[in-house]
């Protein structure tokens, strides 16, 4: 009884310190909140039903992290996904980071996920490449690619501004 009371409360924290980045990642991936919030959701229910031990507080990061890009990436294959049609769900330009967020939601995912993670998880190259399970040098050209992209995009193509 008293371990089920301690996983059960090691959850409810998990809850309340990842609910956020786990919402922000999947809307990054997917562009909608509705949709991003379901995936959240599904995370953890699968972090209650699973149960998984972890060794430190940076392995169930990363673990929440893996599944909610998995779970993004589950959603894109879907055939549901390829065939509904845009309502115009565009939450994008809420704040004054409007334009800076609009360009990163144009990157390739594989871009905005190593944006995300490198400029608003602080995490480095190294770790990125351990949760996407990537290797480091990928990450690196990733990462160099997107900032050129997004440099060009916001300078509106001048490299000298």
């Amino acid at each position: 009884m008293k371990s089920t009371i301690d996983a059960d409360s090691r959850i409810l924290s998990c809850l309340a310190r990842y609910s956020d980045m786990v919402v922000r990642i999947a809307f990054q991936n997917v562009k909608s909140r509705a949709e991003a919030e379901d995936i959240a959701q599904e995370v953890f229910l699968r972090l209650f039903t699973r149960r998984p031990d972890f060794e430190d507080d940076e392995h169930e990061k990363a673990w929440m992290i893996r599944v909610t890009v998995n779970l993004c990436k589950d959603y894109l294959k879907s055939s549901w996904f390829r065939k509904r049609a845009d309502l115009g769900d565009n939450l994008l330009s809420r704040d004054g980071n409007g334009e800076v967020l609009d360009a990163v939601m144009r990157l390739p995912v594989k871009f905005r996920n190593v944006i995300y993670l490198h400029y608003y998880e602080d995490m480095s190259v190294t770790e990125i490449a351990s949760v996407l399970q990537q290797k480091e040098n990928t990450v690196s050209s990733w990462l160099h690619r997107a900032r050129k992209q997004l440099k060009v995009t916001l300078t509106g193509g001048f490299g000298d501004e």
